[in-house]
């Protein structure tokens, strides 16, 4: 429902409750009271220290975002360091040379395997 049509709806309804002028007046403010407390309820509309802690509560989380986004950025490029002067894969999967044996005499030889 359109805002205008809920405030015609509400002058409509305070209308209605002022033609019986031979009321006493508490009844006819109570009969107010209700309509535009009923208006309100149907508007959804929050108190004002609601939205207050509503808007702290936002602002202390986006600043923990920030400093989440900034921690993950920073590991991100310690991981990127780390890897760029790491050797490659393919470097650190071979096999080390084996030493050269001994020969009988106790001197190494020297010729390839």
């Amino acid at each position: 429902m359109a805002p205008q049509d809920r405030i015609s709806r509400l002058a409509q309804q305070i209308g209605d409750r002022l033609q019986n002028a031979s009321q006493a007046p508490e009844d006819i403010q109570k009969g107010v009271q209700q309509v535009v407390r009923g208006a309100f309820d149907r508007l959804e509309l929050v108190s004002r220290e609601d939205f207050d802690i509503l808007m702290d509560v936002l602002q202390r989380t986006r600043s923990r975002v920030e400093a989440l986004e900034r921690q993950v950025a920073s590991l991100e490029a310690a991981v990127e360091a780390s890897t760029s002067t790491s050797p490659s894969p393919v470097e650190a999967e071979a096999p080390p040379t084996p030493a050269p044996e001994p020969n009988s005499d106790g001197s190494e030889d020297n010729k390839p395997a």
